[in-house]
């Protein structure tokens, strides 16, 4: 079926033929259209043409009324203050163009791009050998979000896991594990949780000798040696390190109801092999030069404290390589080999200015350009109900899987208070729980801007009130429980009938969502999504208490018209909140 124009689009097309009508010589029109208490619409890009054209914005307000057609579309448009439009359609163009929206199965109209690209987005970044906490859960959030949403606008989208597994470390690790054997257990043999105990055991003995036995010291930074330059049985070591550590990484996210591909894990490692060929390039080109011993790349518009001009090392003076050495390698990857127009990092907002540098020497390279973009989309911190940085009482990081672990039982105690009067299973209850606390705690961070702090209070992300996924969740549950109880009514659309001031209010912002999808993704604002779903829900709720569908009984084609909405609502709740990888059972 051929996506659906929305409303928005129609009415701004219409506006802007008769600006261009009323000003023939106007370059840029634009009406500006957004949404009014007066009206539908107000159109306010009057008052800047008339300027630029040196005319009455109310009298080329009213020249442009003379020139639209009123009719099928536009039932009404007035001026308003200083050369305002204030626009209202037509009650029959908000129902057909819902109409042809629902008949579009799970597209719900929404039109792809006409030229997508190719999007890689670096996100969920956990430690190989190291527990995941409540650091590592905004990058897996936001990014999962970004790409559902990436993805539902055509753009081809492919995902990076820039897990940590190369280093120093993995020395000590690997020099343990030669001299005592058997402690690491087969990653096939394990489950998430045992993976990690061995790891985390094997981590604080290695950690232990490195402190206190000098000629251990020494033994692994030789094995660091044998790692880097791939000596076999080195690397098969490390191979076990990195397989059992994927076993936890997969018990985690499937934790958090996300799918991650091996094949998508693309670490540190990786790049190994391309980190001299960039050095050499960088050097050659003159972008990085020599200093102290060390391959840097200076900028003149980032300076420390001091004046100095603060270097991005690529090659340490000793030959090791820096983080920026694989992320320039990477870059290269992604654009050479992926075909990438975009390149998108979820990472801490604290490496802001690393991948600043990172991204201006890709461009004077070359590597980034007009043709291809890098953006970091850089999330803040997770706080404490307190305001403070989240930790255990004991000031310890949180572990992820118990910050999870917790929302769920929480989670799973709201939904067993309504259990019986909803008849859900022991089952059900179990399984809802989990979809509404892991929803809970990813809603609570994509309805925060991503680049902003955002508190962690259980409390409040699982309460039925308010602007959190529960909320919209039993709205969706609700809707559906209007629709299994008037079984024997169809839902269908009645262009024919007048609309209710929340019928309508509830059709526009329903044709708004594919206008929206696209505005957030643009701009990787995945909190625009989760607003414009909230107040969906809350539009939705107003409807239900002012129009009724099935008791007091109206007319038989309301019924019909009223089911509809409900229908075309609870589709897009659930099409948008799938967007941000949050479930919508349909019994809560």
């Amino acid at each position: 079926m051929a996506p659906v124009t929305s409303i928005t689009a129609n009415v701004n097309a219409r506006l802007a033929d008769a600006l261009t009508a009323a000003l023939p010589d106007a370059d840029g029109v634009d009406p500006l259209l957004r949404r009014s208490e007066r009206a539908d619409y107000q159109a306010n890009g009057i008052l800047a043409l008339a300027k630029k054209a040196k005319a009455n914005p109310r009298e080329l307000a009213a020249q442009v009324v003379e020139k639209l057609v009123n009719g099928e579309l536009l039932k009404d448009v007035e001026v308003s203050g200083p050369g305002f439009l204030n626009v209202t359609v037509t009650d029959r163009a908000i129902t057909e163009t819902l109409a042809a929206r629902s008949a579009d199965g799970d597209r719900l109209g929404v039109p792809k791009k006409d030229a997508p690209g190719v999007t890689v987005i670096d996100y969920a970044q956990p430690n190989v050998a190291k527990e995941m906490h409540v650091g590592h859960l905004r990058s897996a959030v936001i990014g999962d979000a970004l790409r559902g949403m990436l993805d539902f606008t055509g753009e081809r989208t492919i995902g990076r896991h820039h897990i940590g597994d190369w280093g120093t470390q993995f020395g000590m690790l690997i020099q343990y594990l030669i001299e005592n054997p058997g402690e690491l257990a087969p990653a096939d043999e394990v489950d998430g949780q045992q993976a990690m105990s061995n790891l985390n055991r094997i981590y604080k003995a290695s950690r232990a000798v490195f402190d206190s036995d000098e000629e251990f010291k020494e033994r692994a930074r030789k094995r660091v040696v044998a790692l880097q330059s791939g000596d076999k049985e080195t690397l098969d070591l490390w191979q076990r390190f990195v397989d059992e550590s994927k076993v936890y990484f997969y018990s985690v996210f499937e934790k958090l109801d996300m799918e991650i591909r091996d094949d998508e894990i693309v670490g540190e490692s990786a790049y190994n092999d391309l980190m001299p060929e960039t050095a050499r390039l960088l050097e050659e080109s003159g972008v990085a030069e020599r200093s102290d011993g060390a391959l840097v790349v200076f900028f003149d518009e980032i300076r420390g404290k001091d004046g100095e001009r603060v270097p991005l090392i690529v090659q340490k003076k000793d030959g090791g390589f820096g983080y920026a050495a694989s992320d320039l390698s990477a870059i290269r990857n992604r654009v050479v080999d992926l075909d990438a127009t975009t390149l998108l990092y979820v990472v801490d907002v604290r490496q802001s200015l690393h991948f600043k540098m990172v991204f201006e020497a890709a461009r004077r390279m070359g590597w980034l350009g007009d043709e291809v973009t890098a953006h970091n989309m850089g999330y803040g911190t997770v706080l404490g109900a307190d305001g403070k940085p989240f930790k255990t009482r004991a000031g310890e990081t949180v572990r992820l899987e118990d910050l999870l672990d917790e929302a769920v039982e929480r989670a799973t105690a709201v939904v067993r208070e309504k259990a019986e009067k909803v008849g859900l299973t022991e089952a059900e209850i179990v399984e809802n729980g989990r979809y509404v606390g892991i929803g809970a705690v990813k809603y609570a961070d994509l309805s925060t801007s991503a680049n902003r702090d955002y508190k962690f209070d259980l409390d409040q992300m699982v309460s039925l009130n308010g602007d959190t996924s529960v909320y919209l969740q039993y709205a969706y549950a609700r809707i559906k429980s209007i629709l299994r109880k008037s079984e024997g009514d169809s839902a269908a659309a009645h262009p024919e009938l007048e609309l209710a001031p929340a019928e309508r209010a509830l059709g526009l912002h329903l044709d708004a969502f594919g206008d929206l999808v696209f505005e957030a993704s643009a701009e990787y604002a995945p909190h625009k999504l989760a607003a414009y779903l909230y107040q969906l829900a809350s539009l939705f709720t107003t409807f239900y208490d002012q129009c009724p569908v099935i008791k007091p009984r109206p007319a038989q084609e309301v019924v019909e018209n009223r089911l509809f909405l409900c229908d075309l609502t609870a589709r897009t709740l659930h099409q948008g909140m799938a967007l941000l990888g949050i479930r919508t059972p349909e019994k809560l």
